[in-house]
Parts: structure tokens; sequence; C-alpha cells
């Protein structure tokens, strides 16, 4: 099955358009991912409506941004996107902002795709990443990111939630 799903694999830029369908797909990828990080009640205030009002404002930044959709059989299934640090105490100059994929497609090669997507091969850069989300602790690090010791605790959705920076 995975072979045939390959033929059926596009990774191409975000569009204006998407917003909507990356608005559902991003709040299912934050109830699959974080569910075990926050609370339900906490969840809950992430709807398809709020994140697609946010993807109309990512999908149109500058060129410096790269974002990324996948789409199977015409429906977007993931996102990636990176672009110039936004911490001051950067140690890289770019940041992989996000990678999401619904679970579903875990598996398939298709985070991959989206990462090659978004990332310059051996292209230095930095990510913040859940502390307790081991696989894609696994992911970064078979493409080359290392921990570096930096760590900090984020609002998220009205509660916190632990990061810790990989770098390559």
């Amino acid at each position: 099955m995975e072979a045939e799903l390959q033929t059926d694999i596009v990774v191409r830029p975000v569009r204006d358009v998407d917003a909507e369908a990356l608005g559902r797909v991003h709040a299912t990828c934050w109830h699959e991912t974080y569910d075990h990080l926050i609370s339900k009640a906490a969840l809950e205030r992430v709807s398809p409506k709020r994140m697609a009002e946010l993807w109309t404002h990512w999908a149109v930044q500058g060129p410096e941004f790269t974002m990324r959709a996948a789409l199977v059989k015409g429906d977007i299934v993931g996102f990636a996107g990176s672009g110039p640090a936004r911490d001051r105490d950067a140690p890289r100059n770019r940041e992989l902002y996000f990678i999401y994929l619904l679970d579903a497609w875990h598996g398939t090669g298709i985070g991959q795709m989206l990462f090659d997507a978004v990332v310059g091969e051996d292209e230095p850069l930095y990510l913040w990443v859940a502390e307790d989300n081991p696989r894609a602790h696994r992911f970064y690090t078979r493409n080359g990111f290392a921990l570096d010791g930096a760590s900090h605790t984020e609002p998220f959705l009205g509660e916190t939630l632990t990061e810790v920076r990989f770098v390559r």
C-alpha cells in the first residue's frame, strides 16, 4: 500500500486558498500531538476556524519564509515551515518553525518529504520541540540535529509546555 501511495503525494508551496484546509489539519494535529501534554479543556479551544485565520497570514509571508503543504490525493495531510530565526539568542540564522503530519500518515515518508522541502541539505538551523515528544526527537536526530541543552517553558493554550532546542 505504501508504494501505491507514493505516486499520490505532492508537496507544494502553501497558498492563501489553503487556509481553511490547513486550519483543519493544524487543529487535528495539535489534538493528536499534544493530548498527553495539555488538558482536554485547553485543546478544545483549538478550532479549525481559529487555525485557518492564522494560516491566512502565514501563507503570504515574504520570500525568506518557506511554507509547504503535503497533499495525498488532493487533500492536505501535513505542512512544514521555516524562516528567519525568531529568538534574540538564536544559535543559527534560520529556524524550522514546525512540521505537522496527521497521525494516519506517520511512517509513510511524507514527514521527511516536508522536511526536505523546507530545509536545505545540510542547512544550519535550529528548532524547538516539546520535551515529551520522543517521535519528533528521533526524527530530528536522524536529520542531523542534536539537543544543545537549551529549554524553556512556553505558554500554550492557557497552560505551559516545556520545549527543548535542537540545533544542526
